[in-house]
């Protein structure tokens, strides 16, 4: 039996070894088959909007979309879930999944399945032979087999950087254009389980290229209201004041969530009844099920505006046996279908896909009404708003906004050496990719997973972040050595936020190489634990820099965590790096004339009737001297000052049953209190600190929080650091508690703040308001907590002041009152929020007694206008921030000097003020040109917003001709943000706006006398420059580019996916 060319022939093939054979010994049969069938990589396949099952035009066109939904970690690990074990936790195997339904579109040509998260599937491809990965292809080349949204999972979008969203999504998409080309390439964002929705993902999924976007969850007095005016379909304006039309995105709201209407779910775990139509048998159905499926039909189409409805027939981990649910499907479609002849029904089912679907709603042409919002917060009921899991597992949240950060150096510094296949830098990196994309998922970051899954998250990024390690190590190989001597090696301390490190505590004398990943110079300051007070810093030169030396607090010495440690001191000093460079500092045992010593700080309390005051050139901080306690703070170059006051507080937990909506318990999703006031510790105490580098004042809350607000000396902006440090949280009154750090000034806010989306756009907030349904608040403070992922803030618009809070993870907040800020740092729950997962969050940490965590707040004071040159700048420095290494002085100053470069920078000038390169690393690149050269990925952004500020709100330009070190640019192709197709060939579906009345409720996008915009949100299309290497940005705009070197190395294997976590 030979194959024949043409995909249909292919079809019968493959269909008559199904009945020769049986589903049992397809893969069997099929590996004695040559693979040489035309359609991989061919053109002329019907993937995409061609291979959409026919409709019929003046009937309602039920689109059944038989889907999975596969967490890749929730209540199991990501590969317990593969592989189904631990079925005792739930009986879910996702590689029975797809083992089950191959043959099933195999059997049909109409019929369809798509699927989503691709650190699923690589697992699965891997396993496959080649006979059966060439069956596969073909289903996805004939469109039976639809790769829906396509990262390798579906990302959290209230806990996400938008930088680890890029990536992830990347990841897949480069996976899917290896293996499939373009009939991989998905079309429509899906989301249909996160629990609320970023207006910032929406505008990335539109520069993705995506159709239509898809959710499930929609705040149910919403829903109520969409359902009513027939608006669960619409325009989404994503970036209205930036990117505009380039970021408008079709998007619907599902009506059943994502499951199946009532009574339809035909998978070997539900319990809903199947169609039996044999009417000599008993418990015949079939006319009731047709019945009960016609009227769900029309229920449905009472709330949308065209002839075509979706309809999703799956939910979790289902179709592991798919013939229960394909078998009924097909009996569906047809005893409904055959109404259309004997009772001249209207109806017509079919199975297709959210692309299919999209496809011919914009084929009806309707006009839809536009969301300029986002659809935060989320509630299911009036007493369950799931703003909780903004916080939840706040230590987790840390790691993994760490953790992007240096696979972001890991990737740059493998870039920028030109590291070969030889070095496994590939391999290397792509454990921790992969680890990053893993813990992206929607339980993953979000802290909603059972504990022992947060576990297993927190060790994939630690395994992936020692091979990348390895990574730096070899790139300093390159960088360091002037001649044969080969570079000392770099050792790594990752618990310097505990002062924690195993290297310096056990040398006197070494080398801190200090990596900065932005294309600007950047100043920071250095904490390094070390034993003793005896010690000097040299810069790259050797010339001798300020430092200072304190003691390491008793709250530090108390983390369990830090078990081992004997670091007794933290040597402080101020570092200065290149643009994508490093530079090095010498630390040394101070000499005996202790010419040149750290300075020796002292702890000293405050006595009565004596404030303290602390000051730069930018900042004064005034304290309390009675009460040690913050109250005033001064920008000293802009003269204005306000009251401020900095508190750790914490709101009990609402301790229900869940049986009634009344009873709704705080849970890892949901946050609760039991009544609207947030409580204090207890007594606090407080001591300070100074120096000629820092000075700190340490507050403590009881004996269960520590704030400790810095300010540096040589500081260059008008902002003050308030580290926090929460726990363990005590729980023997048998009571949660959500712990929130409180800054209160007498600002008039009018009761509006400010908080980011992603890390990038900003949205305006207003109490107990939503822009698009009438609000009706029924949890005053968990009902006004929104996702803050980098940064929130207040205006006072008659005093011209702006206060802002920049997070160094993603936190819940919000402005309760008038002046008020506030952040929940971390959560300790006792009671599960019936919500699914299972368990109470109530992480215990390394001794058993409850898990401390900490991190840092920025507090910037200044004037309206002039408070987005610090923020934004602040907040890049925050995310991508310098990565400092260690190792050993086995030389003399002056050796390694001759034999090692001490500073290094990879641009030959540094990026414009609001540029930002987002990505830069080797790539096995899409081949859309050919390339002499391994192709690199670069991405540009331009990280402004227009109107935020008067210069650096303009449009900026980066010639990459003569820009990197390295290496020279030869030519340019500009894809797409996800990188898998050329930008040029992107063409999107149309859509058309309805015309609308201003909104009765909208409010402008900001503060009214925001500087009005210089450039149309249309400028953002037009990318047409003289010089190809010559790139244009406009606010908020990311470019996305294969770069091919000149003279480069050759081309390497960086292509190929060899691991996978």
């Amino acid at each position: 039996m030979s194959i024949v060319a043409d995909i249909k022939g292919d079809l019968q093939f493959q269909s008559s070894l199904l009945k020769m054979f049986g589903t049992c010994a397809l893969v069997t049969a099929l590996s004695v088959v040559v693979s040489a069938s035309p359609w991989i990589h061919s053109r002329d396949k019907a993937c995409g909007y061609e291979s959409c099952n026919p409709v019929k035009d003046g009937m309602i066109n039920v689109h059944l979309v038989p889907h999975t939904h596969d967490d890749v970690g929730w209540l199991k690990t990501v590969d317990q879930y593969f592989y189904g074990s631990r079925n005792d936790i739930q009986n879910a195997g996702v590689q029975y999944i797809l083992d089950s339904v191959i043959p099933e579109l195999l059997n049909d040509p109409s019929k369809r399945f798509i699927y989503v998260e691709i650190a699923f599937f690589a697992r699965w491809w891997r396993e496959l032979s080649d006979s059966m990965r060439h069956v596969v292809k073909g289903l996805v080349n004939n469109g039976q087999l639809e790769f829906i949204l396509g990262g390798w999972c579906m990302n959290d979008e209230a806990s996400t950087h938008y930088n680890a969203i890029i990536d992830q999504h990347s990841l897949g998409f480069e996976f899917l254009r290896q293996n499939f080309g373009d009939c991989g390439r998905p079309r429509i964002g899906w989301q249909i389980d996160p629990f609320g929705h970023s207006r910032e993902l929406a505008s990335l999924f539109a520069q993705f290229g995506f159709d239509g976007y898809f959710f499930g969850r929609l705040d149910y007095q919403d829903k109520a209201t969409r359902e009513n005016n027939a608006t669960m379909e619409m325009l989404w304006e994503a970036s209205p004041n930036n990117l505009g039309l380039a970021a408008e995105l079709f998007t619907g709201a599902l009506h059943n969530g994502y499951g199946p209407p009532d009574g339809f779910c035909f998978d070997q775990f539900c319990n809903d009844d199947p169609i039996m139509d044999d009417d000599r048998l008993h418990d015949y159905n079939k006319d009731d099920k047709v019945k009960h499926f016609i009227s769900a039909v029309n229920e449905q189409a009472k709330h949308f505006t065209t002839n075509h409805l979706i309809m999703t027939m799956g939910s979790d981990f289902q179709y592991q046996n798919a013939p229960h649910w394909y078998k009924n499907m097909d009996k569906l479609i047809q005893y409904v279908n055959e109404l259309q002849i004997t009772n001249n029904s209207t109806i017509n089912v079919l199975y297709s896909t959210p692309s299919c679907y999209t496809y011919y709603v914009n084929k009806a042409g309707k006009k839809y009404t536009t969301k300029s919002d986002d659809f935060f917060p989320y509630a299911s009921r009036p007493h369950e708003f799931w703003t909780g899991y903004f916080t939840s597992r706040a230590a987790l949240k840390g790691y993994e906004r760490k953790t992007n950060n240096f696979l972001q150096v890991c990737k740059q510094m493998d870039a920028l050496t030109k590291l070969t296949d030889s070095d496994n830098s590939t391999f290397n990196i792509q454990i921790l990719r992969e680890a990053m994309g893993v813990v992206q998922h929607h339980d993953g970051v979000s802290g909603t997973e059972k504990q022992h899954v947060a576990y297993d998250y927190a060790e994939r990024l630690a395994y992936g972040t020692t091979e990348c390690e390895k990574v730096v190590n070899d790139a300093y190989q390159k960088l360091l050595p002037k001649g044969p001597v080969a570079a000392p090696a770099q050792y790594f301390c990752n618990l310097l936020n505990i002062s924690m490190c195993d290297f310096t505590e056990h040398h006197k004398q070494f080398a801190a190489l200090v990596y900065n990943p932005v294309g600007r110079t950047v100043k920071r300051h250095l904490r390094i634990p070390v034993v003793g007070t005896s010690y000097v810093v040299m810069d790259s030169t050797g010339q001798v820099i300020q430092s200072q030396i304190l003691e390491v607090s008793v709250e530090t010495k108390k983390i369990p965590e830090r078990s081992g440690s004997i670091a007794d001191h933290e040597l402080v000093f101020s570092v200065k790096v290149p643009a994508l460079g490093f530079n090095t500092y010498f630390i040394m045992p101070g000499s005996p004339d202790g010419k040149g010593e750290s300075y020796l700080s002292k702890k000293r309390f405050f006595k009565p009737g004596q404030d303290l005051l602390l000051k730069n050139q930018h900042l004064s901080l005034k304290f309390n001297g009675r009460t040690g306690r913050l109250e005033h703070m001064k920008n000293l170059r802009k003269n204005q000052d306000i009251n401020i006051t900095s508190e750790i507080l914490f709101y009990y937990s609402f301790p229900g049953n869940n049986s009634r909506d009344i009873f709704q318990a705080s849970g890892a999703y949901v946050f609760r209190p039991n009544d609207s006031q947030a409580h204090s510790f207890g007594p606090d105490m407080s001591y300070y600190i100074k120096g000629p580098v820092v000075s700190e004042v340490h507050t403590y809350f009881g004996n269960t929080a520590v704030q400790v607000i810095r300010m540096y000396a040589d500081s260059d902006a008008p902002y003050f650091e308030a580290e926090w440090t929460v726990g363990p949280i005590d729980i023997t009154d048998k009571y949660g508690k959500e712990v929130i750090t409180r800054y209160n000034t007498k600002l008039k806010t009018d009761k509006t703040f400010y908080t980011d989306a992603n890390g990038r756009e900003i949205l305006k907030r207003v109490l107990d308001y939503r822009e698009t349904w009438l609000f009706n608040q029924t949890e005053v403070v968990a009902g006004n907590y929104y996702p803050v992922n980098s940064r929130i803030y207040i205006q006072d618009m008659v005093q011209n002041v702006q206060l802002t809070v920049l997070t160094d993870r993603s936190e819940g907040g919000s402005s309760l009152s008038d002046g008020s800020l506030e952040l929940m740092v971390h959560r300790r729950v006792l009671n599960d929020d019936s919500l699914g997962v299972g368990e109470p969050l109530n992480e215990t940490g390394a001794d058993g007694k409850g898990l401390i965590v900490r991190g840092k707040h920025h507090v910037i004071l200044d004037n309206i206008a002039g408070s987005a040159r610090l923020h934004r700048d602040m907040a890049l420095h925050g995310f991508m921030s310098p990565i400092v290494s260690f190792a050993s002085m086995d030389y003399t100053l002056e050796e390694w000097n001759n034999n090692f470069n001490t500073m290094w920078s990879g641009l030959k000038q540094e990026l414009p003020a609001n540029v930002h390169m987002l990505t830069l690393e080797q790539w096995g690149g899409p081949a859309f040109t050919p390339s002499k050269s391994q192709p690199y990925l670069i991405r540009l952004e331009h990280i402004y917003e227009n109107g935020e500020d008067p210069d650096l709100s303009k449009p900026a330009t980066v010639s990459l001709s003569d820009l990197f070190v390295p290496f020279t640019i030869e030519s340019v192709v500009e894809l797409t943000l996800g990188a898998n197709l050329p930008l040029s060939q992107l063409n999107r579906l149309k859509w058309n706006k309805a015309e609308e009345k201003e909104k009765k409720n909208s409010f402008n996008w900001h503060a009214k006398d925001r500087m009005s915009p210089k450039h149309t949100a249309k400028d953002t299309v037009l990318r047409f420059e003289l010089d190809p290497l010559t790139v244009t940005l406009n606010p908020m705009q990311i470019r996305t580019f294969q770069v091919n070197l000149a003279n480069g190395h050759p081309p390497s294997m960086k292509n190929k996916f060899s691991v996978f976590s």
